[in-house]
C-alpha cells in the first residue's frame, strides 16, 4: 500500500500534505480519540495506558513506535504475577518498530497480527507464546529476528516476509502449520532447530546466502524456492516436496538420526512426535529440479516422483537411500503366473503398472502426482539413475536401474516388434544379464533336452567299424590299402540305456565349453551337438555376466 493511499482504517493523518499526495500518518485512532497513539496528547495517552490491564486486547495498526512508546504499552499489559507482558488480541499490521522490538516472555492470547509491519531494528520474540494465529504477512524484518523459544500454538504465517537478518527460531515450537510462503531470507544463516507439529511451508521462498535449516516437521513444502548460495537441510519425520526447486549451488538434504542438539547442549524436545514410530524422512517429488547440485543422504526414496528431473544423472546419494521394490512371490491368481524378482522400482513404475489391466495385487496405484508417466517417460530417468549409481560405484544399484530401464524400453510403444521380440528374449532367457538362476534355469533345461535327443536319435546304433580293402602283388613289391568306416547307423531298440546316457552326457558337456567330443553321431546328432555349441554357451555367459553385475563394487 502506497503512503498516498489512505488505509482501510480511521487514521491519524498526522502531517498528511495534499500536495505532496501524502495521507500522513496511518495510525488507526486510538478509542474515543481522533488520533494514533504516537501523536495523542501525553495526558490523554497517559489515560489510555492506564485504562489497560493484562490479557486486553489492543489495535494500534500502522502506528510508529519508539522504543519508549512500544515500553510504555507493554508495560501497561504486564502480568505482575509473571512480570511478562500479557495481550489479547493485537493488532500490529503495518505498524513500524523503531529501535529494538522486545516481545520477549509476551503471551498473545489471542490472534497477533503483524502482517506488513516494518521492524527497523531488531525483533526480539524469545519465548513469547501465541495461543493463537499469528500472522506477519509482508512483514519486514532490518535486523535480527529472534523467535528463539517461541511456543505457536495456531497457525503461524510468515507469507511474503523478508529477513535482512538472522532469523533465529532455535528450540522454538509450532503446534499448528508454520506458513513461510514466498519469505525471503537475506543473510539468514540457520533457521532452527525448530519442532512443527504441522507443515512448515517455504513454497517461493527465497535464501539469499549460505543457510542450515534444521526441522522436526511432519512435512516441508518447499516447491518453486530458490537457494542462492550453500545449504544444507536437516530434517527429522518429514515428508519433503521440493518439486520445481533451483539450487543454484550444491544443496545436501539429509535425515538426522538423532535429536537435534541446541547451542547449549541441550537436546531439542519434540513432544509432538512422542507416538512417531521412526524419525525418517521421505521425499515426495523432485520433478523440475535441476539435480546437478543436489545431495541426498539417509531418505526414503519410495515414494519420489523423478520424472521431469534435470541431470539426474549427477544426483549424488549418499547413505542409505531407500527406493520402493517390485512385489515379491509368485503370483498364481492369473494365467500365466508371474513373478517379479526383488529389485528397486521408481513410484512412477508402480501407478503405471498398478494401472494396467490384469495387474498383480502389490503395485501401488495411490502415488500422488504420478500423472500419466509411462514407459516412454521413466525409460530416461532408469537411465539417468543407473549412471548415478555407477558414478557412485554401486554397481547392484546400478544393475537394477539397467533392470528397470530395459523394462520400460521393451514395454515402450515406439520401438518396432522386432526389437520388442529381441528384448522380450533378453529378458525371457537371463532377466537382460542380470539374473543368473534364470540363465541357469534354461541352461539346464538345455542341457537336459540335448541329452535326451542324443539319447534318442544322436548317437549312433554301434561304434562304427573300420574296413581295409588292398590288393597284394602276387611277385611282392609295394601294398596299397584303403581303410573304411562305416556310416554311423542310427540306433534301434532300447536306447535309454547308462551307456548311452554316459555318452549323451559327455557330448552335452563338451557342448557347453566349445569343445567336440569326438564321439560317434548320427547326422541328426551332429545338427544337434552344433546347435548346443552355440546355444549353451551363450546361456553360460549369461549367467556369468549376472553375477558379475550383482557382485562388482
Amino acid at each position: 500500500m502506497s503512503t498516498s493511499e489512505p488505509p482501510s482504517w480511521p487514521h491519524c493523518a498526522h502531517g498528511a500534505d495534499p500536495a505532496a499526495d501524502s495521507a500522513g500518518c496511518r495510525g488507526i485512532h486510538v478509542p474515543g480519540h481522533t488520533a494514533c497513539l504516537a501523536h495523542l496528547a501525553d495526558a490523554d495517552r497517559d489515560a489510555y495506558l492506564a485504562s489497560l490491564t493484562p490479557g486486553a486486547s489492543i489495535d494500534h495498526r500502522g502506528t510508529t513506535f519508539t522504543e519508549s512508546l512500544l515500553n510504555a504499552l507493554l508495560n501497561a499489559l504486564r502480568d505482575p504475577a509473571t512480570g511478562n507482558p500479557r495481550l489479547g488480541d493485537a493488532r500490529f499490521d503495518s505498524a513500524v518498530f523503531e529501535g529494538t522490538v522486545k516481545f520477549e516472555s509476551a503471551t498473545f492470547e489471542g490472534s497477533a497480527g503483524f502482517g506488513s509491519a516494518v521492524f527497523e531494528g531488531g525483533a526480539w520474540f524469545q519465548s513469547a507464546t501465541f495461543k493463537g494465529d499469528a500472522r506477519f504477512r509482508s512483514a519486514t524484518f532490518k535486523g535480527e529476528a529472534l523467535f528463539g523459544s517461541a511456543t505457536f500454538k495456531g497457525t503461524v504465517r510468515f507469507d511474503s516476509a523478508t529477513f535482512k537478518g538472522d532469523a533465529v527460531f532455535e528450540s522454538a515450537t509450532f503446534k499448528g502449520d508454520a506458513v513461510f510462503q514466498s519469505a525471503t531470507f537475506v543473510e539468514a544463516a540457520t533457521v532452527g532447530p525448530l519442532v512443527c507439529a504441522g507443515p512448515v511451508v517455504l513454497s517461493g521462498a527465497v535464501f539469499g546466502g549460505p543457510v542450515t535449516l534444521s526441522l522436526a516437521t511432519r512435512r516441508l513444502e518447499a516447491r518453486r524456492t530458490r537457494w542462492s548460495s550453500t545449504a544444507e537441510i536437516r530434517l527429522r519425520y518429514a515428508t519433503v516436496d521440493f518439486a520445481q526447486a533451483v539450487f543454484e549451488y550444491p544443496l545436501t538434504i539429509a535425515a538426522e538420526p538423532d535429536p537435534f542438539v541446541l547451542t547449549d547442549g541441550r537436546q531439542l524436545a519434540e513432544d509432538p512426535f512422542s507416538s512417531a514410530p521412526d524419525p525418517g524422512v521421505r521425499v515426495a517429488s523432485l520433478r523440475g529440479v535441476d539435480a546437478a547440485h543436489l545431495v541426498l543422504s539417509d531418505l526414503d526414496l519410495s515414494g519420489c516422483l523423478f520424472a521431469g528431473t534435470v541431470h539426474l544423472d549427477q544426483l549424488r546419494l549418499e547413505g542409505a537411500c531407500t527406493f520402493d521394490t517390485a512385489p515379491p512371490a509368485v503370483h498364481w491368481r492369473r494365467w500365466p503366473p508371474v513373478r517379479f524378482t526383488e529389485r528397486r522400482v521408481l513410484a512412477e513404475e508402480h501407478h503405471w503398472r498398478a494401472s494396467r489391466p490384469g495387474v498383480v495385487r502389490g503395485w501401488n496405484v495411490a502415488v500422488l502426482g504420478a500423472g500419466r508417466a509411462g514407459p516412454l517417460q521413466l525409460a530416461p530417468v532408469y537411465r539417468a539413475l543407473r549412471k548415478a549409481f555407477e558414478d557412485g560405484k554401486h554397481e547392484p544399484g546400478a544393475a537394477d536401474f539397467y533392470y528397470g530401464e530395459m523394462e520400460m524400453r521393451r514395454h515402450a510403444d515406439d520401438i518396432p516388434r522386432s526389437e520388442r521380440g529381441l528384448l522380450t528374449a533378453y529378458w525371457a532367457l537371463s532377466g537382460y544379464g542380470l539374473r543368473a538362476s534364470r540363465a541357469l534355469a534354461w541352461l539346464g533345461a538345455a542341457m537336459c533336452l540335448t541329452v535326451v535327443l542324443l539319447m534318442a536319435v544322436g548317437l549312433a546304433k554301434d561304434t562304427p567299424k573300420q574296413t581295409v580293402t588292398g590288393t597284394v602283388p602276387g611277385g611282392g613289391g609295394k601294398a596299397t590299402f584303403e581303410i573304411d568306416k562305416d556310416d554311423p547307423k542310427n540306433p534301434t531298440g532300447n536306447r535309454f540305456t547308462g551307456e548311452r546316457f554316459d555318452k549323451a552326457l559327455n557330448v552335452t558337456l563338451n557342448s557347453v565349453v566349445f569343445r567336440s567330443s569326438g564321439q560317434d553321431l548320427t547326422t541328426a546328432g551332429t545338427y544337434i551337438e552344433m546347435t548346443s555349441r552355440v546355444t549353451e554357451p551363450v546361456l553360460l555367459g549369461l549367467a556369468v555376466l549376472a553375477v558379475r553385475n550383482r557382485v562388482k563394487r
